[in-house]
């Protein structure tokens, strides 16, 4: 039987790795030493409270000490304060809440605020959600109302086969109308999600708060919390979405922080650190009796991203709490390596308040110096690398063979670029544990950096509380060294990818203990060469030769040591080296004093490749504690290249995991490379990894980079091409991704090519004419075929308002540095529906290297609807805006008031995509280029030669819409002919001038020349006709009346004053009269006959134009107002409860006609005349009397579209959907006006 084959034994310690780093030998002897006593801040997306193996520790305590949301993405305005009254309090959102009496809030005062689920869930939550409502909620009962609404269509088709009359062509109308409603509301549905009215109050001993999850104002249901901290209290949303929350109170009362998490990274990883199970101890995490900080610092606005602020505020909170321990899981590439203002901050936590800091490496590998920030660049944290264990391999990923321990492909390499070595240690990378509740889900296998960080983390809680419990002192700077110093070397895995080896916590805790009194305990040694933390040759020439360095060793000590122990600091030390290529002093004397060496560097013999040594330093009168610090020496000898384009590499095999760099001095002048590899397996298909790094100073990696994961299939072959920086050295690396199971045998090459310009990058103005550049080729013969495509146009704006302001108490760094905010308001108008990218260029591509806090700006549109956010990386945060007008808030912060007064004109880009790509046309020469003929089709350049190309300015009407002055057209220009060579390309940026003057038409002059007297009355009349509108009374009206009876504009202006009166309502029969008089002052036959012409050949044809065309808007106008007078009569008759009257009878006779007049002059629903009155409100006027709802809802749809979207719109549909029986709509409807209409914009 089959069942015999089974293995009953699971390889369950493979789930959570512990064996590997000797955690579990260390439990094993030392099982009290389980964490007890330590406090981890696990700072990510934030933690669920409600995951499994997150209450208790092993001794029984809360597992969570605290939770807080740093982002503020959590935060709600509740500074608006409200009395009960009869036991109930009017919530934001417009319901009627209702107080338990068991509340206890002796002054009777509530705080409010509402928020909307959707900015609290998860990305994934709020899909799921969102389905789930859109099935449940919308779905079922919107195909009954569709469906009901063409049966009542097919119904009145058939009792009216051939409607005349216009009473059955209007009902008609009003089915179809409905069926358009429907279908367009399903269309443009976008569910708002549930949202809560929120209430905090305080009942006499602390503050507390509820969160209306009912949605109906019955808060005796709802869960009533405290501050985490206080009761350690959570609740969960719905039994639908399971996502558990916890509050904060903060500046009494006015802000309520309610804490989620967004995304399952942070729970997973805090579960690896210290998860507990009581009953199930081999899923406990690493130190199961530790407690944990939970810090969220993944802005759920943002999809978890974090910032600046995020980060600075939770280093506040981990020092005010004093955890022991942070986890960083986080990371992002940098430009240049330990500074900006949050590695600042980080670095003072470390170093002046004793909080170890651990932070994966990063997930960028496997070209070196791939390692992220702060990981990998910050000399106080702990990088920690990733390792994959053949326990691993067979528990979590479930392989068919056990391959030998090694780093995950994916894993980033060292070292760093100023010389570091990047990566400290290395742990398991990947584990099965607890996710969110949220995720339906109990485990999940998730695997990156970001699990050896905390495996490594929870190892380090482990010794710290062995240390604590046998009072022994350590600082981050010892125990570091001890990790360093014990760490397991794994075979065949290289240096930049596992440090200094596998964490060993029996070991390092037995080092630790061994040397407990050693005199380097408090001391931790700055090591400088030239402003870098090591020496790291890349480039050729210095390779070629020997060099010295002068190396300063600077001894640093907290601000907790005393003098005496400063002055008593002396140690004889020998330095060593076993590498032949370095040499150094054989001793150096330490004291409390900056030291200086010198290092002579001789790379002259070595082989192509990576070379990798340190120069360490042993207290002679200890040397078996290891290094007391070590100055790493990396060399990279590139192939050598000059004059050779093409290179290939015969038959090489490759095993599961096995990475093989080459290091290539890339040809000067060359733009682009093409990377072929061919397999030489006749049945093995494999998987592969090619990644190519170019470093350059100030710049990220990422900058210079090419990755491509990929399928080589058996016997087959793939090429990819990639840009390159000519001149710079070349790290090509062609890997076997760690679980590809087999040997296989390949071939790869690559060959360079050059099309380059002489200039980075095209900037061309519209005002300057023809631009000229040249592409020159620098290697081979190159076909040049330029193209030039512009796919955005950029809006400079200035900042509208600015305000510089000091932040609450969670904003304050210690020793009382308060930290200051500017925050910079910018408005826009959108013409059209686009997605646009706000940039701060000034800031933008920065975060931990930054000298600002950060930089998050939030969208809103003209209701303050928060329409989304954005941060340092501006190409993430992509917004679909409709038309209309939006307001951007963008917060920049930091300690230095001085720094964010620079900032107050700072300029913000609006990136628009354009609704399809422009096309700029170039040219072999000028006259060409001025012609617009023979455009630049396909050039040959030999090798070494150049060809010029000329673009001339763009025409008008190929311009984008409502482009203008002082915006840009940005785009990309390549050079190549061929496909691969167009994976190179430059910026192309064309700054527009001012837009062509239309041409002025100039009125024919009238026969009869005006005195200036007579001018003078006549611009006197029109002022005083100007002034009706803003008067109240009709004294000037009258006195205008008696000298100008027929003057038809003072008239009109009379009916507009009235109609917009704010007694409207009591003046409709006035206003009714009003338009009357002007109608008939109007000769209708006349102007009939007028626009009935096809062509006016007068010779002053032009005056009567304009004449007419005004007359035309007159009369269109006061139809509309006395239609809409007339209807709003009816209304009122009907509103005040009377059966059908002769006046109402009448009053709809007057209004139908005034209806049939005005479809003479104008369509139903037209949205304007001219610049005057529109005609689409009388139409859903007269919709409304007659009970035709579909088109009324049409009507104040089309309305909606064109204009400012107003909750009063938003209540007339409700009322019509009710009308109609459609509930659906009437709730979502009802849902929605909260999250469109808020009373404040969103906090930061």
């Amino acid at each position: 039987m089959a069942s015999s084959l089974v293995d009953e034994s699971f390889p369950v310690a493979g789930l959570l790795p512990k064996k590997e780093t000797g955690a579990l030998t260390f439990l094993s002897k030392y099982p009290d030493y389980d964490g007890r006593g330590v406090t981890v801040a696990i700072l990510d997306t934030g933690v669920d409270p409600g995951a499994p193996g997150l209450q208790v520790t092993t001794q029984g305590l809360p597992k969570i000490v605290d939770i807080i949301d740093t982002t503020g993405s959590g935060d709600v305005n509740t500074s608006t304060v409200v009395e009960a009254k009869d036991g109930e309090i009017t919530g934001l959102t417009g319901r009627k809440l209702k107080i338990p009496p068991s509340w206890q809030n002796p002054t009777n005062q509530y705080h409010i605020g509402v928020k909307n689920a959707y900015e609290l869930y998860p990305k994934q939550l709020k899909e799921r959600i969102q389905k789930e409502r859109r099935e449940k909620l919308w779905d079922p009962l919107h195909r009954v109302a569709l469906a009901e609404t063409i049966r009542k269509l097919d119904a009145y088709d058939s009792a009216h086969p051939h409607p005349n009359k216009q009473e059955e062509k209007l009902a008609r109308e009003d089915l179809v109308a409905q069926i358009d409603v429907l279908t367009t509301a399903d269309k443009k549905f976008n569910d708002p999600g549930p949202v809560y009215d929120c209430v905090v109050f305080h009942d006499g001993e602390t503050w507390r708060a509820v969160v209306d999850t009912s949605e109906t104002g019955d808060l005796a249901s709802c869960v009533v919390l405290t501050s985490f901290q206080e009761s350690h209290q959570y609740a969960a949303f719905t039994l639908a979405d399971m996502l558990n929350y916890s509050i904060n109170i903060y500046d009494d009362g006015n802000v309520l922080s309610i804490v989620t998490n967004a995304g399952s990274h942070g729970t997973h990883v805090a579960c690896i650190a210290a998860a507990h199970f009581p009953d199930e101890p081999e899923k406990n995490g690493i130190a199961p009796g530790a407690q944990i900080l939970v810090v969220k610092i993944g802005d759920s606005r943002l999809g978890s991203m974090e910032t600046g602020s995020s980060l600075v505020r939770a280093m506040i909170a981990v020092m005010e709490h004093k955890a022991d321990l942070v986890n960083f899981s986080y990371g992002e590439a940098a430009h240049w390596p330990n500074g900006g203002r949050v590695c600042n901050v980080i670095t003072e936590a470390v170093h002046d308040h004793g909080v170890i800091f651990v932070s994966s490496a990063g997930n960028n590998g496997p070209a070196l110096s791939t390692v992220g920030c702060p990981g990998g660049t910050t000399s106080s944290v702990i990088g920690v690398g990733a390792y994959v264990s053949p326990e691993m391999m067979a528990a979590e990923y479930s392989l068919r063979e056990r391959l030998p321990g090694m780093a995950y492909t994916w894993s980033s390499r060292g070292p760093s670029v100023d010389g570091d070595l990047g990566v400290s240690i290395t742990a398991p990378g990947g584990a099965i544990t607890s996710v969110p509740n949220w995720t339906l889900r109990g485990s999940q296998l998730m695997n990156g950096t970001s699990m050896s960080s905390p495996n490594a983390c929870g190892g380090i809680a482990l010794i710290l509380s062995g240390l604590k419990t046998e009072n022994i002192s350590y600082t981050p700077h010892s125990i570091r060294r001890a990790l360093e110093n014990t760490a397991l070397s794994v075979d065949r895995v290289e240096i930049f990818a596992q440090g200094y080896g596998l964490i060993q916590v029996d070991k390092a805790f037995e080092h630790l203990v061994s040397y407990s009194d050693c005199p380097t305990c408090n001391v931790r040694f700055c090591i400088s060469t030239g402003g870098k933390r090591g020496i790291y040759i890349r480039d050729m020439t210095k390779s070629e030769k020997p060099r010295e360095y002068n190396v300063t060793i600077d001894p640093k000590y907290g601000d907790d040591i005393g003098a005496q122990e400063k002055i008593a600091f002396t140690m004889q030390t020998s330095l060593v080296c076993e590498a032949s290529w370095v040499s150094c002093p054989s001793h150096l004397a330490l004291m409390n004093a900056s030291r200086a060496v010198s290092i002579r560097v001789d790379p002259r013999g070595l082989s192509e490749g990576v070379h990798y040594t340190e120069v360490q330093c042993f207290d002679t009168a200890n040397p078996h504690k290891g290094p007391i610090f070590r100055i790493p020496v990396t060399v990279v000898k590139p192939l050598q290249t000059t004059k050779q384009y093409d290179l290939a590499w015969g038959e090489t095999e490759f095993k599961p995991g096995q990475i093989r760099r080459s290091f290539v001095q890339v040809p000067e002048g060359a733009t682009w490379a093409e990377l072929t590899v061919t397999s030489l397996d006749p049945e093995l298909t494999s998987k592969f990894v090619l990644h190519c790094i170019q470093l350059e100073d100030h710049m990220a990696y990422r900058s210079n980079e090419f990755y491509k994961f990929f399928h080589l299939q058996e016997l087959g072959q793939s090429t990819y091409p990639f840009s390159v920086r000519g001149g710079l050295i070349l790290d090509l690396v062609v890997a076997k991704w760690w679980a590809s199971l087999g040997n296989t045998k390949i071939t790869y090459s690559i060959s360079f090519h050059s099309l380059d310009m002489n200039q980075k990058m095209i900037q061309m103005h519209a005002a300057n004419g023809i631009y000229r550049f040249d592409v020159r080729s620098h290697l081979r013969i190159e076909e040049v075929s330029p193209a030039i495509t512009i796919k955005n146009c950029v809006q400079p704006l200035r900042p509208n308002d600015c305000k510089i302001s000091p932040l609450g108490a969670r904003d304050v760094l210690p020793n009382g540095r308060q930290i200051y905010e500017i925050v910079l308001t910018y408005n826009f108008h959108q013409s059209k529906t686009s997605e646009i990218t706000p940039n701060c260029p000034l800031l933008s591509d920065l975060l931990y290297e930054s000298e600002y806090e950060s930089q998050l700006w939030l969208l809103f549109d003209n209701n303050k609807q928060y329409m989304g956010a954005g941060d340092a990386y501006p190409n993430q945060y992509t917004i679909k805006l409709d038309k209309g007008d939006y307001t951007i808030r963008l917060q920049v912060r930091h300690e230095h008031k001085d720094l964010l007064e620079k900032l107050k004109d700072m300029v913000m880009l609006i990136d628009q995509k354009l609704s399809s790509s422009l096309n700029v046309d170039c040219y072999q020469n000028v006259p060409n280029a001025l012609n617009g003929k023979s455009k630049f089709n396909t050039v040959t350049v030999q090798r070494g030669c150049s060809v010029p190309v000329f673009i001339p300015p763009v025409a008008d009407d190929k311009l984008p819409k409502g482009a203008s002055l002082g915006q840009m057209l940005t785009g990309t220009i390549t050079l190549a002919k061929n496909e691969p060579g167009k994976t190179d390309s430059y910026p192309f940026i064309y700054v527009l001038t001012q837009t062509p003057h239309k041409p002025h038409v100039t009125k024919a002059e009238k026969t009869k020349e005006k005195t200036k007297e007579e001018e003078f009355q006549e611009a006197l009349r029109d002022f005083k006709i100007s002034w009706i509108t803003k008067l109240e009374g009709d004294n000037l009206y009258q006195e205008l009346l008696a000298a100008y009876p027929e003057h038809l504009p003072l008239h009109v202006t009379q009916v507009t004053a009235k109609d917009t009166h704010k007694d409207r309502n009591k003046m409709l029969p006035e206003i009714i009269q009003l338009a009357d008089k002007v109608i008939l002052l109007i000769d209708q036959s006349a102007l009939a006959t007028y626009f009935a012409m096809k062509t006016d050949t007068r010779p002053d044809a032009l005056t009567y134009k304009v004449e007419n065309d005004k007359l035309k808007t007159y009369l269109i106008n006061c139809l509309v107002v006395k239609g809409c007078a007339l209807a709003d009569r009816i209304l009122a008759i009907r509103a005040e409860g009377e059966a059908t009257t002769e006046e109402e009878t009448q009053l709809q006779q007057q209004m139908d006609q005034t209806f049939n007049d005005v479809q003479k002059w104008a369509e139903p629903e037209e949205k304007k005349v001219g610049v005057g009155k529109k005609v689409l409100p009388f139409s859903v006027k007269f919709a409304q009397v007659h009970n035709h709802y579909g088109r009324q809802l049409k009507g104040l749809m089309k309305l909606t579209d064109d204009s400012r979207p107003s909750k009063e719109s938003d209540r007339k549909a409700i009322e019509v959907y009710k009308k109609l029986g459609w509930d659906h709509l009437v709730r979502h409807t009802e849902n929605s006006i909260p999250v469109k209409y808020p009373p404040h914009y969103i906090p930061f």
